[in-house]
């Protein structure tokens, strides 16, 4: 069974910075994508930032602020800088075409942890 473990929300006020860190408990041949969506209280979930290889991707109103890494192909750290209020949300990793000794994973999500920004 393939488990996404996020760390790292919190509360911090308007400019501070958090990092959030996202780990896959599972023995994993591959992953292709790990990332970083988020979902404001009554906003449907939207993208942060997700990395593939080399390849970044990040919402225009994150980027600047955030950096997405991955130290390790089982995990995804998201420093975020300069935090808004319009930042808070529950944060959720992701991780795409998960390949394990048993099978493929299209996708698999983590439960999330909630940040909040306040003024």
């Amino acid at each position: 069974q393939v488990q996404l473990v996020e760390s790292g929300g919190g509360s911090v006020q308007a400019g501070g910075s958090l990092t959030l860190s996202c780990e896959v408990r599972a023995r994993i041949l591959s992953i292709g994508t790990m990332g970083w969506y988020r979902q404001a209280p009554g906003k449907s979930r939207e993208l942060v930032s997700t990395i593939t290889g080399t390849n970044i991707n990040s919402a225009d109103s994150v980027k600047g602020r955030f950096t997405i890494s991955r130290p390790h192909v089982k995990t995804a750290i998201l420093q975020m800088n300069n935090l808004k209020v319009e930042d808070t949300g529950v944060y959720f990793c992701v991780a795409r075409d998960v390949r394990t000794f048993s099978g493929r994973r299209s996708e698999v999500w983590g439960q999330g942890t909630l940040v909040t920004v306040s003024s």
